[in-house]
């Protein structure tokens, strides 16, 4: 049979043209609003305060959404919360709680599961410490990270700011 259609169109046209009844596709969700996002990403890092106010610790936050099913970008807001980093001195080195914070949100981008659990060894850039939360959502993922005190206190943390997220998205 020569035609003027692709190949490709074929098979559907003649399942149409024998009766059968075309499949409709699934519905995508719908698109969340930067406004949205925005609203609750604010929202998530106030709670992440506030639970750190009641532990009484200070560190960095990260929160972030990535539209569907694995991370090629996202939106996301940071805050310190009370301190960004312990200097260095003579003793030590110091510490960057934004670039763990943010290490511990590149790690969960990349295996879609929490911080330091991924069964895999931790990448060059990785450090595979506990303090992140990852959960997929209706419409993507959620990512939130905090640094500055122990994993315990930093995983109790991050789920203030994911709880807010998940009630949201």
């Amino acid at each position: 049979m020569k035609t003027d259609q692709p190949a490709t169109e074929m098979p559907l046209a003649a399942s149409v043209a024998a009766g059968e009844a075309a499949v409709p596709a699934a519905r995508a969700p719908k698109p969340v609003s930067a406004r949205k996002i925005d609203e609750l990403t604010d929202a998530a890092l106030a709670a992440i305060k506030s639970r750190a106010a009641e532990l009484n610790i200070t560190g960095v936050a990260v929160v972030a959404y990535a539209q569907g099913d694995s991370v090629q970008d996202w939106t996301s807001k940071m805050a310190v919360v009370g301190r960004m980093k312990i200097a260095p001195s003579a003793t030590g080195k110091g510490t960057n709680f934004l670039a763990i914070a943010y290490a511990k949100a590149a790690e969960m981008a990349d295996t879609l599961e929490n911080s330091g659990i991924a069964k895999r060894p931790p990448m060059i850039g990785e450090f595979g410490w506990r303090g992140g939360l990852f959960a997929r959502v209706k419409t993507g993922c959620a990512i939130v990270a905090f640094s500055g005190a122990s994993a315990d206190d930093d995983v109790a943390v991050s789920q203030a700011g994911l709880d807010v997220l998940n009630a949201g998205l």
